[in-house]
This record gives C-alpha cells, sequence and structure tokens, in this order.
C-alpha cells in the first residue's frame, strides 16, 4: 500500500508572530500562528510545523503558549522545533500540545541526543532538521552537500547526506530536508539534495524550501519526498493546499 503523500505548512515563529523572508533574511509579517493554524486546519492541510526562529530563552515561554493554544483549537498533527536543546525542552513542548519535536543544532552539537530522545519518547517523536546547501568557497564534502546552523548562515563541513543517514539510524523517526539555497526563493525544491537523501535513509522526508506553484510539490514528491512544505506561498495565498493536493492527484500521486 502506497502513503499518502503529506502536505504540511511550516510557519516560522518569532515572539509570538509568523514571519517569513528570503534564506532567512529580510522578515516579514505573515500573521497571527493560531489563527493561521486554524485556517490551515479550515482548508484541510495534513500537518503544521512550528519552527521558533528566535529560539532564545526570552522567547521560549512565549512559544509554549503559542503551542497549548494552537492545540487547543486545531487537531491536526503539530510539529515543533527550533532551540530545543535537551529531552526536558521536548518533554514540555509534548505536554503542551505537540505531537513531534524537531531538533538540529543541539543534535549537531549532541548526536546521542536523537538516541536518548527516540529512547524516551518513541522514534515517531523526533524529526531530524536538516539544513543543506550547496558547498562554496573551496569547502568540498563527498555529497557536495553540508548542514548548516544558524539559518543557513554558517557551515559545518558536514556531510549533509550522511547525516541524514546517521540521524535515522541514531532514532530519528523522520528527516525535514531543508534547502537553504532555495529557501524562499520560490524558483522549485531542490531535486538533487531530495533524490540523494531517499537513497540513504528508510524514514519519512519531508521536503522544505523553494516552492513557488502546485506542481513543484508534485516534482518533489516524484523525487523521492514522503511530504512537502511550504511557507510563504501558503501564508500569501500564491498556491493554496486544495491545489498542491489536485496536483499531486493529478499525477497519480495520493493524497490525503
Amino acid at each position: 500500500m502506497t502513503l499518502a503523500v503529506r502536505v504540511i505548512a511550516c510557519l516560522d515563529v518569532d515572539a509570538g508572530r509568523v514571519v517569513k523572508g528570503v534564506n532567512f533574511r529580510d522578515l516579514r509579517d505573515a500573521g497571527d500562528p493560531v489563527e493561521l493554524a486554524a485556517r490551515y486546519d479550515r482548508e484541510r492541510v495534513d500537518e503544521l510545523i512550528f519552527l521558533d526562529i528566535t529560539a532564545s530563552s526570552g522567547s521560549r515561554s512565549t512559544m509554549y503558549d503559542v503551542v497549548e493554544r494552537t492545540a487547543d483549537q486545531v487537531f491536526i498533527p503539530l510539529t515543533v522545533g527550533g532551540g530545543i536543546r535537551s529531552t526536558e525542552d521536548m518533554d514540555r513542548l509534548l505536554r503542551c500540545g505537540a505531537d513531534k519535536v524537531g531538533v538540529n543544532t543541539a543534535a549537531i552539537a549532541e548526536p546521542d541526543l536523537l538516541r536518548r530522545a527516540a529512547n524516551r519518547f518513541g522514534s515517531q517523536c523526533i524529526v531530524l532538521s536538516v539544513d543543506a546547501r550547496r558547498c562554496t568557497g573551496g569547502m568540498a564534502t563527498p555529497s557536495g552537500f553540508e548542514v548548516t546552523t544558524h539559518g543557513g548562515r554558517r557551515g559545518t563541513g558536514i556531510d549533509a547526506i550522511e547525516w541524514a543517514r546517521r540521524g535515522a539510524e541514531m532514532g530519528a523517526g523522520e528527516i525535514l530536508l531543508n534547502s537553504m539555497d532555495a529557501d524562499g526563493t520560490t524558483g522549485g525544491f531542490d531535486l538533487e539534495l531530495i533524490g540523494l537523501v531517499r537513497e540513504v535513509v528508510g524514514v519519512p522526508l519531508i521536503a522544505s524550501g523553494g516552492a513557488g506553484q502546485a506542481a513543484d510539490f508534485a516534482r518533489a514528491a516524484e523525487s523521492g519526498a514522503d511530504a512537502v512544505l511550504a511557507a510563504s506561498v501558503f501564508h500569501f495565498g500564491t498556491v493554496s493546499i486544495g491545489e498542491v493536493k489536485a496536483e499531486l492527484s493529478r499525477v497519480g500521486l495520493p493524497v490525503r
């Protein structure tokens, strides 16, 4: 049985508001996260992802409140990421109503966090977020892609494809693959990057970064993504959830 391709809306949350930019810069306000989540629920999105892009201790309590208020009103799967540094952070978010938690920088600094989290909460709750970009400036990895941190601004020299494989092996139940080169550009998903990660991981793969039109989502799914994610094109009405699902169905991919 072929699983349906999931359509996911991503909300980048900064101090309690949804924002969106290009390549994580030039952010503009996109609305209240709880109101947007309710709108996406009405539009029959399959899942939501909240990313706390401030991720400072000052914004953490605001994010807990946003998650609680969203979980009270919206009954679709919710993943929360950004600034999660420990299993205690994960525990509190899950208790606030998150269904899954996403980790990025903390897992790079301490890979065993993935194993501990999977053992405590189950792999199905743990999403490894991989912010990948093509290597530049003489930096090279075997795949040509490296893992970045700080919204794509800092390279690590870690091979992005190998890191995704290793993360799944250590307990991540899902990979959120973000193309830093394509983020916010609306020029289409990085199909090469998706294909390379698909070859080495057996867990569900979420494609993120670059969506501009409905056809882009179908191409990402055909390249190996189990779920397709977007932010700005959904927030600002460029493409609707319904249009994406119709296009996926048109090319023969199952949808919910």
